[in-house]
């Protein structure tokens, strides 16, 4: 593959107007100095479609992309339940979980724990996602986005890394979350549009120019890779349990994500206010919807363009190959978008969490530019420690997404427990929290090592019922919260939505019945 200059002119316009538009609306009125609120929370002010939008940016990233087209290609429809079930689950976010943290002015999800049981939970799970963030999603991004751009562009893959993280930390830096949130409006309509172009290009090829002829053709002839939910005999079964898909962890490890992960909650949690966070919500879900069609179908398409790749993740590559001049730097553009507008998400929420839950937590007093100052330090030694540890971590696995699965599905059921206790039962305190934290890591390691053959996705439930038992019995067990020690108000929570946000769910709901009984 090797871009023509129309190509390299695209490219760059695209990295030029991207980075000019994050300062331009990340500008601050004459005489007013940014403050830690309008540096890490954008000023509580973003609209919906901001929300929404940034939502999807912070979560499609190389390993998305190629990652879930390499999926379907070896297993096929399946692996869209990834995406399909976040759409549920974003809806559960936005009527339970948002009006809880908006009323209660949370910033950060370190914040909550501390107000809700203490300051021992706080650090411990802080420290966790300083270092996931760092060590594992900055990391992962960078190494599979350099292979991505060194693949098509022929560049060194270590330049290709370290021009991605100075660009993505530049892209930000100044503005904070205003700079990511109000320009991934541009970043998912150039990602979606780049998406549906392989997409169409590549079902054209199988359908003699004719799409929807293209997508029949790969139906009929491949109907195997259109099966949502596997049966036992499928050599995929232990990635995607059948039933477990729709029922088991994967609730869970979406609830995680989705509802207590920082770089992606703090989103909605700079809206100007619920109704506009859920609005956001709603608008995410959608997008989820559509993002198998982005990202799934080409690999399937490469099944018949391309069989006998040597790995599953050259497919989306492979089909970029086909794209005409133009398109392709407009596909690449696309691609590098997903790549910076992910790592700017994570690289703006490691200095949120670092200079908010520790360094404001000190003693001495610190003015709004300080707190802004340390704020973008953190950003810059975060990219450089994620550069330096890249190649270790990363260099020697063949599938790097193995790696952030197995990591933080260690943790992932035990996150969920603490964080719906604390949201919705008040006898919950600091002990039954710490228990189900560290209990939940306790018990992955020993299921894993005790029954190796139990699907991932199944374990993660299994723990998570596990944790949540050990939760409830050391909650019960021990001495309730001192009083006043609890800082969260639920007792006037406002669970009430909108028409729109009503209507609007019940229409995701409905493509989602529609699609899993279609590809059942």
């Amino acid at each position: 593959m090797k871009l023509a200059t129309l190509d390299i002119v695209i490219v760059l316009a695209y990295l030029a107007g991207i980075f000019i538009l994050a300062q331009w609306v990340s500008r601050e009125k004459a005489g007013h100095q940014k403050s830690a609120s309008d540096y890490f929370l954008a000023s509580k002010s973003l609209p919906w479609w901001a929300i929404g939008a940034s939502l999807i940016a912070a979560n499609i990233s190389a390993e998305q992309i190629i990652g879930m087209s390499g999926s379907g290609y070896a297993l096929g429809l399946a692996i869209a339940s990834y995406e399909w079930m976040a759409a549920a689950t974003l809806l559960l976010v936005g009527k339970f979980f948002l009006p809880i943290f908006l009323r209660n002015g949370i910033y950060t999800m370190p914040q909550f724990l501390e107000e809700r049981y203490g300051t021992r939970i706080r650090t411990l799970m802080a420290v966790f996602w300083l270092g996931l963030y760092v060590f594992v999603n900055l990391t992962s991004i960078m190494w599979l986005g350099s292979i991505a751009v060194a693949q098509v562009t022929g560049m060194d893959q270590m330049t290709a890394l370290v021009l991605l993280g100075v660009f993505a930390l530049a892209y930000q830096l100044y503005g904070g979350l205003k700079a990511v949130a109000l320009t991934d409006i541009v970043q998912v309509t150039l990602l979606v549009m780049g998406g549906l172009l392989v997409t169409g290009i590549t079902l054209g090829q199988l359908g003699g120019g004719d799409v929807l002829a293209g997508f029949s053709r790969l139906w009929s002839e491949h109907p195997g890779h259109f099966e949502m939910i596997l049966s036992k005999d499928n050599p995929f079964y232990k990635d995607l349990p059948g039933i477990s898909v729709l029922i088991g962890g994967m609730w869970i490890m979406n609830v995680s994500y989705w509802g207590f992960n920082q770089y992606i909650i703090q989103r909605a949690l700079a809206a100007k206010d619920i109704r506009e966070a859920q609005k956001g919500v709603v608008f995410a879900a959608f997008l989820k919807l559509l993002m198998p069609l982005v990202v799934v179908v080409p690999g399937i398409a490469a099944v018949m363009l391309a069989p006998g790749l040597d790995k599953p993740d050259e497919a989306y590559p492979t089909m970029m190959r086909l794209l005409p001049t133009g398109i392709l730097g407009l596909v690449f553009a696309a691609l590098v978008a997903a790549i910076v507008a992910s790592l700017a998400s994570k690289i703006n929420s490691v200095a949120t969490i670092f200079t908010l839950d520790f360094y404001a937590k000190s003693k001495k007093q610190h003015s709004q530019a300080h707190l802004v100052r340390v704020g973008r330090i953190a950003a810059a030694v975060s990219v450089l420690l994620a550069a330096l540890t890249a190649r270790p971590l990363l260099g020697s696995f063949d599938q790097a997404f193995q790696y952030i699965q197995e990591y933080t599905g260690f943790f992932t059921p035990g996150i969920v427990v603490i964080f719906v206790l604390g949201l919705f039962w008040k006898r919950a305190n600091e002990a039954g929290a710490l228990a189900a934290a560290v209990g939940s890591f306790a018990l992955s390691v020993l299921l894993k090592m005790a029954w190796p053959s139990l699907p991932f996705i199944d374990r993660v439930g299994l723990v998570f019922l596990l944790a949540l038992a050990l939760g409830l019995v050391v909650s019960l067990a021990t001495r309730p919260q001192q009083a006043g020690s609890d800082l969260i108000r639920t007792d006037d929570v406002d669970y009430s939505t909108s028409a729109g946000f009503n209507v609007g769910a019940l229409g995701v709901v409905g493509i989602l019945v529609a699609l899993y009984a279609v590809f059942w």
